[in-house]
């Protein structure tokens, strides 16, 4: 009979113990170390039986207000704030009371990385950060055991988070850095001390809280400082920021990738580009072999030769990850296909709403260009607003029409009050309608979509296109349980 039961990850004395100068003691009995927990979670509504509830308070929430849900559900303890109380507890609840909840949390995250002997992988960029993650994280899986951070957790909450979960015993882990800021990433790597450092590339992304793009080039290199004695850096050979990345990396070995530079110790040799995926031959260190990836572009074979390029300073299996990649499709809200039916036809659905800047719109109109029309159908790009670029932001929008040309998309329906400069800037023959609202676009598409069109939605998290795709989907769905 195969043992069912989830791995311990964290016994109550480690837990005691890595909290042991944050633990408040005065007028409280210290909590028993006679317990176990299987997980953390901040959030009652994924909470599984034996997690670590840790209630943090958020700007519109205080997870205070779900402890006595939490015990409910069967959790094994409660990190909770000092004064923290309630008449409804159970008579054995544990209660880890703390001055400040979050900065527990990162005393228990840093007591995960303390323990480790994995091999660690911290991944930042402008662009790509989560699906290089995500591949890289499935190529070392072919290896060994490997622990990743979840979904986009990035941030000074999901990465202690993310580091508080990792078992002891793993072979290699895998962490998401972003920033808004300089300054933060710093902060981040600091905790998750990994051996190899990874910037994918350097855009505009949040340039609205920077003086230029190099600057942000240099709040992305704050990622070497933690890196650990003899650790690696990789780095984007073909990014115009590339000298200065070189140069925040000077002390530590380094690996460059790139698509057309053959000195770049990890680069490509041929690349045929195909609407839904890539056939690639590359030079990875001292190999070279030939790969599919499974996801459409020039950017995704960028991202794999990088994901190659850390299999191989890990000392995996580079074969083996390199067969992984073919089965590496789009992530929700970033490059995933759907079929949306439309009259007696279905079009074609690319999800890529999670989020956009000039860099990651660029990318995804060049690969809607790829897409071959079929019958009556056309390229379309349904456009939100990309936020945080300052006063960049309108011409950084207007310039996104010499993509659409060269992509050479058919049509462009723009919302939002930034894209309104990007519809400004369209020949006629490729500006459809520019709207304000979501619902607009919605009605739009479901009255004019025709079969076999190839339709690409995305924009900024802010601009809610994410609930385009959701509103096109429920059609599919309703559209499958009909027949």
């Amino acid at each position: 009979m195969v043992d069912m039961t989830p791995d311990v990850l964290w016994h109550g004395a480690d837990v005691l113990a890595a909290l042991q100068t944050h633990l408040v003691e005065a007028g409280h009995e210290m909590p028993s170390a006679d317990w176990q927990a299987n997980g953390l979670s901040i959030d009652t509504r994924d909470l599984q039986q034996g997690d670590i509830f840790v209630a943090l308070v958020g700007e519109n929430s205080d997870g205070h207000d779900y402890v006595i849900s939490a015990f409910e559900a069967g959790c094994s303890a409660a990190l909770v704030r000092a004064d923290f109380a309630s008449d409804d507890l159970p008579n054995d609840a544990v209660l880890l009371r703390v001055p400040d909840v979050l900065e527990a949390l990162e005393a228990l995250g840093r007591a995960a990385r303390a323990r480790s002997a994995a091999h660690i992988t911290a991944i930042t960029g402008s662009v790509g950060k989560t699906g290089v993650k995500s591949a890289l994280a499935a190529a070392l899986a072919k290896s060994g055991r490997v622990h990743a951070s979840e979904k986009s957790f990035n941030n000074h909450i999901g990465v202690p988070l993310s580091l508080a979960r990792m078992p002891a015993k793993c072979d290699y882990a895998v962490f998401e850095l972003g920033m808004n800021h300089a300054g933060e990433i710093a902060a981040l790597v600091d905790m998750v001390q990994p051996n190899c450092a990874l910037i994918t590339t350097v855009g505009a992304a949040h340039i609205e809280h920077f003086e230029n793009e190099a600057a942000i080039a240099r709040a992305k290199a704050e990622i070497f400082s933690g890196l650990v004695a003899g650790g690696v850096a990789i780095l984007p050979r073909d990014n115009t920021h590339y000298a200065l990345l070189s140069d925040a990396a000077k002390n530590f070995s380094q690996i460059d990738f790139s698509l057309s530079e053959s000195r770049a110790a990890a680069h490509a040799v041929k690349t045929h580009l195909h609407p839904t995926c890539s056939c690639v031959t590359a030079q990875i260190g001292d190999q070279q072999m030939t790969y599919k990836v499974g996801t459409a572009g020039a950017h995704h074979v960028s991202n794999s030769l990088a994901v190659l390029a850390a299999v191989q300073q890990a000392g995996a299996d580079l074969a083996l990850a390199a067969l992984s990649l073919a089965d590496n499709e789009g992530l929700s809200g970033r490059g995933s296909r759907h079929q949306v039916p439309v009259g007696d036809g279905a079009a074609t659905l690319i999800d890529e709403s999670y989020n956009a800047n000039p860099s990651s719109m660029r990318a995804a109109l060049t690969t809607l260009g790829l897409t071959p029309r079929l019958g009556r159908g056309r390229r379309i790009a349904v456009l939100g607003d990309m936020a945080e670029l300052g006063d960049a932001a309108p011409a950084l929008h207007a310039e996104l029409a010499e993509t659409v040309e060269a992509a050479d998309v058919d049509l462009v329906v723009t919302c939002g009050q930034l894209m309104k400069h990007l519809h400004n800037h369209l020949p006629p023959g490729r500006m459809g309608p520019h709207l304000n609202s979501r619902e607009g676009v919605v009605e739009l598409l479901r009255r004019d979509l025709r079969p076999d069109d190839v339709v690409m939605v995305k924009g900024s998290n802010a601009s809610g296109m994410g609930q385009v795709v959701t509103a096109l989907l429920a059609a599919q769905n309703i559209e499958e349980k009909r027949a």
